[in-house]
């Protein structure tokens, strides 16, 4: 790897991501557990807090679909945000949407049955080019409608418009 990485003049965490996926021989498997007397304990530890973690979590998701399906309406209606428009990942309930009553309604529902504090809470602000001059009062607006502190704040992103589309947006009225 030493040499890989000399040679490449790339740092070594780059070319492990490159190769990660590369099946070992028997050999390279030997090869490693032989330079490492804790190879073997090292991985069936990993695989073993794998199989945990992936316990827990089927059991949340069956806890959580109970919920939804039995009795708890308010709860239900708080996982229909981040079922119709959440980015599904493990570890975080990501939503977009534009509408504040929908946004304060997730945060709230989060707060309420998650117990998520501000400090684990992250807005940021897709913006339009034209919106550049207000960008701060816009960021300020959201953090006021959703209870959260200025530490919430997260890199707005801003929309270039394109050369062919004469800088103008379509409107809803």
């Amino acid at each position: 790897m030493r040499e890989i990485t000399r040679r490449l003049s790339v740092s070594k965490s780059s070319v492990s991501l490159w190769v990660r996926d590369l099946p070992l021989t028997a050999e390279q498997r030997a090869r490693l557990e032989a330079e490492n007397a804790l190879h073997g304990r090292q991985l069936r530890g990993a695989a073993e807090n794998a199989r945990k973690s992936r316990l827990a979590r089927i059991r949340w998701q069956d806890e959580g679909r109970d919920r939804a399906r039995n009795g708890d309406p308010l709860f239900a209606a708080g996982c229909m945000p981040y079922w119709g428009e959440g980015r599904k990942t493990r570890n975080a309930a990501q939503i977009t949407n534009s509408d504040p009553e929908v946004l304060r309604f997730f945060v709230a529902f989060l707060r309420r049955n998650f117990d998520v504090e501000d400090e684990h809470f992250a807005v940021a602000c897709h913006l339009f080019a034209d919106h550049r001059p207000e960008q701060t009062q816009i960021e300020r607006v959201w953090l006021e409608t959703l209870e959260l502190p200025d530490t919430c704040l997260r890199k707005s992103m801003v929309n270039a418009y394109s050369k062919d589309s004469q800088k103008k947006r379509g409107s809803s009225t």
